[in-house]
Protein backbone atom coordinates (compact mmCIF):
# COMPACT_ATOMS: atom_id res chain seq x y z
CA UNK A 1 0.00 0.00 0.00
CA UNK A 2 1.61 3.60 -0.87
CA UNK A 3 1.75 6.19 1.36
CA UNK A 4 -1.27 7.83 0.20
CA UNK A 5 -3.51 5.40 0.44
CA UNK A 6 -2.53 4.30 3.82
CA UNK A 7 -4.51 7.78 4.77
CA UNK A 8 -7.62 6.98 3.25
CA UNK A 9 -10.52 5.18 4.42
CA UNK A 10 -11.51 1.80 3.09
CA UNK A 11 -14.86 3.71 1.62
CA UNK A 12 -12.31 6.08 -0.20
CA UNK A 13 -10.43 3.03 -1.51
CA UNK A 14 -12.84 1.23 -2.48
CA UNK A 15 -14.39 4.67 -4.40
CA UNK A 16 -11.24 4.68 -5.98
CA UNK A 17 -11.12 0.85 -6.93
CA UNK A 18 -14.66 2.00 -8.78
CA UNK A 19 -13.61 4.67 -10.40
CA UNK A 20 -10.17 3.05 -11.74
CA UNK A 21 -13.32 0.15 -13.06
CA UNK A 22 -15.32 2.68 -14.92
CA UNK A 23 -12.55 5.22 -16.31
CA UNK A 24 -12.20 5.49 -20.00
CA UNK A 25 -9.33 4.54 -21.33
CA UNK A 26 -7.56 7.55 -23.54
CA UNK A 27 -6.90 6.83 -26.92
CA UNK A 28 -3.70 8.00 -26.98
CA UNK A 29 -2.21 7.29 -30.06
CA UNK A 30 -5.05 7.95 -31.39
CA UNK A 31 -4.89 11.44 -30.26
CA UNK A 32 -1.15 11.73 -31.39
CA UNK A 33 -2.21 10.73 -35.06
CA UNK A 34 -4.73 13.24 -35.43
CA UNK A 35 -1.65 15.83 -33.86
CA UNK A 36 0.44 15.27 -35.90
CA UNK A 37 -1.93 15.39 -38.94
CA UNK A 38 -3.47 18.42 -38.00
CA UNK A 39 -0.53 20.36 -36.99
CA UNK A 40 1.22 19.11 -40.14
CA UNK A 41 -1.55 20.20 -42.25
CA UNK A 42 -1.80 23.77 -41.21
CA UNK A 43 1.72 24.14 -41.12
CA UNK A 44 1.39 23.08 -45.17
CA UNK A 45 -0.91 26.02 -45.22
CA UNK A 46 1.51 28.28 -43.49
CA UNK A 47 3.92 26.96 -46.72
CA UNK A 48 1.34 27.58 -49.16
CA UNK A 49 0.95 30.96 -47.86
CA UNK A 50 4.75 31.58 -48.35
CA UNK A 51 5.27 30.82 -51.64
CA UNK A 52 1.96 32.52 -52.34
CA UNK A 53 3.57 35.54 -51.14
CA UNK A 54 6.85 34.40 -52.76
CA UNK A 55 5.01 34.34 -56.21
CA UNK A 56 2.87 36.78 -56.49
CA UNK A 57 4.45 39.73 -54.24
CA UNK A 58 7.90 39.12 -55.17
CA UNK A 59 8.89 38.51 -51.93
CA UNK A 60 12.06 36.44 -51.11
CA UNK A 61 12.32 33.56 -48.98
CA UNK A 62 13.71 35.69 -46.19
CA UNK A 63 11.04 38.57 -46.34
CA UNK A 64 8.17 35.62 -46.64
CA UNK A 65 7.84 34.78 -42.98
CA UNK A 66 6.22 38.22 -41.76
CA UNK A 67 3.38 38.87 -43.81
CA UNK A 68 3.09 34.64 -43.72
CA UNK A 69 2.74 34.58 -39.78
CA UNK A 70 0.27 37.69 -39.87
CA UNK A 71 -1.77 35.67 -42.32
CA UNK A 72 -1.58 32.35 -40.24
CA UNK A 73 -2.57 34.70 -36.89
CA UNK A 74 -5.14 36.48 -38.85
CA UNK A 75 -6.84 33.21 -40.33
CA UNK A 76 -6.94 31.84 -36.63
CA UNK A 77 -8.84 34.84 -35.01
CA UNK A 78 -11.01 34.67 -38.28
CA UNK A 79 -11.63 31.36 -37.22
CA UNK A 80 -12.06 31.50 -33.49
CA UNK A 81 -14.43 34.65 -33.77
CA UNK A 82 -16.45 32.20 -36.14
CA UNK A 83 -16.25 29.50 -33.85
CA UNK A 84 -14.33 26.90 -36.48
CA UNK A 85 -11.22 27.06 -34.50
CA UNK A 86 -12.61 25.50 -31.17
CA UNK A 87 -13.85 22.48 -32.90
CA UNK A 88 -10.81 22.05 -34.49
CA UNK A 89 -8.75 22.19 -31.05
CA UNK A 90 -11.29 19.69 -30.26
CA UNK A 91 -10.68 17.00 -32.72
CA UNK A 92 -6.90 17.82 -32.97
CA UNK A 93 -5.92 18.42 -29.37
CA UNK A 94 -1.90 20.04 -29.36
CA UNK A 95 -1.89 19.94 -33.32
CA UNK A 96 -3.81 22.79 -33.06
CA UNK A 97 -1.84 24.72 -31.14
CA UNK A 98 0.85 25.00 -33.82
CA UNK A 99 2.40 27.99 -32.39
CA UNK A 100 1.47 30.57 -34.43
CA UNK A 101 -1.93 29.74 -34.97
CA UNK A 102 -2.43 28.80 -31.18
CA UNK A 103 -1.07 32.55 -30.67
CA UNK A 104 -4.26 33.99 -32.80
CA UNK A 105 -6.51 31.57 -31.19
CA UNK A 106 -5.10 32.80 -27.47
CA UNK A 107 -5.64 36.64 -28.01
CA UNK A 108 -9.26 36.63 -30.04
CA UNK A 109 -10.57 33.85 -27.37
CA UNK A 110 -9.56 35.97 -24.51
CA UNK A 111 -11.24 39.34 -25.92
CA UNK A 112 -14.07 37.59 -27.08
CA UNK A 113 -14.22 36.02 -23.58
CA UNK A 114 -14.31 39.50 -21.78
CA UNK A 115 -16.16 41.69 -24.62
CA UNK A 116 -19.45 42.32 -22.43
CA UNK A 117 -16.98 44.58 -20.33
CA UNK A 118 -16.63 46.89 -23.01
CA UNK A 119 -13.94 47.49 -25.46
CA UNK A 120 -11.57 49.07 -23.61
CA UNK A 121 -11.37 47.19 -20.45
CA UNK A 122 -13.01 44.17 -21.60
CA UNK A 123 -11.19 43.38 -24.44
CA UNK A 124 -8.47 45.91 -24.77
CA UNK A 125 -7.44 44.75 -21.13
CA UNK A 126 -7.61 40.95 -21.93
CA UNK A 127 -6.72 40.43 -24.89
CA UNK A 128 -3.03 39.97 -23.93
CA UNK A 129 -3.77 38.23 -20.77
CA UNK A 130 -2.52 34.62 -21.67
CA UNK A 131 -0.53 35.78 -24.85
CA UNK A 132 1.43 38.66 -23.10
CA UNK A 133 3.65 35.59 -21.01
CA UNK A 134 4.12 34.57 -24.44
CA UNK A 135 5.04 37.79 -26.08
CA UNK A 136 7.25 38.44 -22.59
CA UNK A 137 9.30 35.20 -22.66
CA UNK A 138 9.47 35.53 -26.65
CA UNK A 139 10.98 38.61 -26.49
CA UNK A 140 13.40 38.12 -23.63
CA UNK A 141 14.36 35.04 -25.04
CA UNK A 142 15.20 36.47 -28.40
CA UNK A 143 17.12 39.17 -26.49
CA UNK A 144 19.30 36.43 -24.23
CA UNK A 145 20.22 34.98 -27.87
CA UNK A 146 21.34 37.68 -29.34
CA UNK A 147 23.14 39.40 -26.58
CA UNK A 148 25.14 35.40 -26.32
CA UNK A 149 25.59 35.59 -30.41
CA UNK A 150 27.17 39.60 -29.72
CA UNK A 151 29.10 37.94 -27.19
CA UNK A 152 30.38 35.23 -29.00
CA UNK A 153 30.42 36.86 -32.74
CA UNK A 154 32.85 39.95 -30.39
CA UNK A 155 35.02 37.44 -28.74
CA UNK A 156 34.73 34.24 -31.30
CA UNK A 157 35.81 35.97 -34.00
CA UNK A 158 33.48 34.24 -35.98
Amino acid sequence: MSKKNKTKTPEQLQYDQLQKKHELKRPVFKNCIRAFFVGGFICLIGQAITYLYIYFFDFTEQTAGNPTVSTMVFIAMLLTGFGVYDRIGQFAGAGSAVPVTGFGNAMISAAIEHRTEGYVLGVGGNMFKLAGSVIMFGVFSAFVVALIKTIIIQWGGF
